[in-house]
């Protein structure tokens, strides 16, 4: 990793950009209540790289894909731009939030430049020849050639299906970006790649990034501040090195085992991560 979450670029400003109030969601079935959130408040402001990290069932996706408005939550307020998901429609959700897939999702039957461009197709957004145009422009953005723009998705590697992928979710230019697991999967080369370029295109473009993410060397490289999700609510919100020292039981085994302790090393050590942003 070549830079600490330090270097990333500050907060613009105190706007909230999604604001979530005393959320709650229930799912319920002929034997039982099943509830994931209770209570959950969370404000998320311009410019923030956000990780959303908890154990298993504690409604990481779920949320993200609340914030998208692909589910309602039982109860509660959740506003994205000022508004309720719902009330933005295909068109508007489409031009205020991105999403990556946890799979990169992309159409198997679709040419990469297709894959790129099908929002704007979908949408009507522009003409055809215009948004294959804008499609191209967004798949130099991720770092990809032009020559890889008629491959299928079968013919790409994992770190370039996560690129075409993340090219896709820039397509309408949101302001806000959703990530689920973004360097899942990867080679730590090119979970280091994608880091890089998510960490540039978050600071040239301006972008207010929620993510979910059990890749600690990610968390720590990304993010402005950590979210934990337990006990059916965010315990604790704020930058990595205070949430680390948060005394939870979580938290201890999350962030202070092997794998936490040597991703944290980033932390601890600022010179190492200047030697290394040198090499």
């Amino acid at each position: 990793m070549s830079h600490s979450a330090s270097a990333m670029a500050p907060v613009a400003d105190d706007s909230a950009v999604v604001d979530i109030r005393d959320l709650w969601t229930v799912y319920t079935s002929a034997e039982a209540e099943f509830v994931v959130h209770k209570n959950l408040n969370l404000r998320i402001a311009r410019g923030e790289v956000i990780s959303l990290v908890g154990g298993s069932g504690t409604g990481k996706t779920t949320l993200l894909r609340q914030i998208l408005g692909l589910e309602t939550p039982s109860r509660g307020q959740l506003t994205v731009l000022g508004q309720p998901p719902s009330h933005m429609g295909q068109r508007g959700a489409a031009s205020r939030v991105g999403m990556l897939f946890q799979h990169g999702a992309l159409f198997s039957a679709f040419s990469v430049l297709d894959n790129i461009a099908f929002p704007l197709r979908e949408l009507k957004t522009l003409p055809d020849d215009l948004a294959y145009d804008a499609a191209l422009v967004k798949l130099q953005m991720v770092g990809l050639e032009a020559k890889h723009a008629s491959k299928m998705p079968s013919d790409l590697s994992g770190g370039m299906v996560k690129r075409v992928a993340l090219a896709r979710a820039l397509i309408m230019d949101p302001p806000l970006l959703l990530l689920d697991e973004p360097t899942a999967g990867l080679d730590p080369e090119s979970s280091d790649g994608f880091c890089k370029l998510l960490r540039n295109l978050h600071q040239e473009l301006g972008l207010t990034v929620v993510m979910v993410t059990h890749d600690l060397d990610t968390l720590f490289e990304l993010s402005t501040r950590v979210a934990v999700l337990a006990e059916q609510r965010v315990i604790v919100a704020a930058s990595p090195q205070e949430v680390v020292r948060y005394q939870h039981p979580f938290i201890q085994d999350y962030f202070w085992g092997e794998r936490g302790q040597r991703a944290m090393q980033l932390l601890q050590t600022p010179s190492a991560a200047t030697s290394s942003a040198a090499t």
